[in-house]
């Protein structure tokens, strides 16, 4: 069997009354779009538009699966929880299954970026090795590592170019100060990795077994980071 697991993740299931409407008003992305065969990336913000937590949906049945970091699940499942008030919501571990992914195919594409590859939930497995280079290369930054908690504006994290937020949607925590600078055009800094032999000062996660780092740099300073073409064609529009 090629080894295909995501090790770094876990799934917590949300189940119960209108579980969808339930996350609509919490994340940055439309549940309307969430299918079977479509995940969605999505933010878990601050009030001020900061990125606290980032995860994948999946459509299962009525309920939905969050696609999250690991070491990160329980604290996500309990500030989920401080949303459900008195509504008939569930959020518990799913152990039964784990996160899978291939350069090649076996799932959906990762909804943030098709050059990431095709993303999909099943047994656990043997665990994948070049899951992290090949993000990193890409250009893609995610978990708290590399994002923070309450830091980082959600639209820093380059949400709108990997699909990361809807403006058509409704409310949603954050939802003011992110549209604000959508309309406005202010996206002043950017989450860039970049090759480094050491973490410099503005690295936010630093990879020395890849020479690679994330850093949050202001978007006139972006020499030596590496701009995939997604990122590229942002910053020159």
């Amino acid at each position: 069997m090629p080894a295909t697991a995501l090790a770094d993740r876990a799934l917590l299931r949300i189940s119960g009354e209108d579980v969808r409407g339930f996350l609509q008003g919490l994340v940055t992305n439309d549940l309307a779009l969430l299918a079977p065969e479509r995940p969605l990336w999505a933010g878990l913000l601050s009030a001020q538009g900061k990125a606290l937590f980032d995860l994948i949906l999946w459509a299962d049945g009525e309920d939905v699966l969050v696609d999250c970091e690991a070491r990160q699940a329980d604290a996500l499942r309990k500030r989920l929880a401080t949303y459900r008030l008195r509504r008939p919501i569930r959020i518990e571990p799913e152990p039964g299954l784990a996160v899978h992914w291939s350069r090649e195919g076996g799932g959906p594409p990762d909804p943030r970026l098709a050059d990431l590859g095709h993303r999909w939930l099943g047994p656990a497995g043997e665990a994948a090795e070049d899951w992290t280079e090949h993000r990193l290369r890409l250009g893609v930054a995610e978990g708290t590592a590399e994002l923070g908690q309450d830091k980082i504006l959600w639209l820093e994290a380059n949400a709108k170019e990997l699909n990361g937020v809807s403006f058509t949607k409704g409310c949603y925590v954050g939802q003011e100060n992110t549209a604000r600078m959508n309309y406005r055009n202010k996206v002043n800094r950017r989450l860039v990795v970049v090759r480094a032999e050491a973490p410099g000062p503005r690295a936010t996660a630093y990879y020395p077994q890849l020479g690679l780092a994330v850093e949050h740099r202001r978007v006139e300073d972006l020499g030596g980071a590496i701009l995939p073409p997604w990122l590229a064609a942002a910053l020159a529009g």
